[in-house]
């Protein structure tokens, strides 16, 4: 269901309630949606779906040997000084 922002305000607990019961409410401001009210139990079931940034990382595309040995190659020391 869609609200308008003044009636999401002035009948909050009601779209908090039509969350939990319904599914998302999108709410709206001068007709283009603006945000999004869901109950906790769908927040908590989309980001566990949601790989972590590590896995992410590690799931794309592997190294070819040359790029790998490029990498490897650099200088480990660091690329500029740091006064301490």
């Amino acid at each position: 269901m869609d609200w308008a922002l003044q009636d999401a305000k002035n009948r909050f607990s009601e779209l908090v309630q039509r969350a939990g019961r319904e599914g998302p409410q999108t709410v709206t401001v001068r007709g283009k949606r603006a945000a999004v009210v869901m109950s906790a139990d769908d927040y908590d079931t989309l980001v566990s779906q949601r790989p972590s940034l590590v896995d992410h990382l590690l799931s794309g595309t592997p190294w070819d040997d040359e790029f790998a040995a490029t990498v490897d190659s650099r200088s480990k020391a660091p690329s500029r000084e740091v006064d301490i």
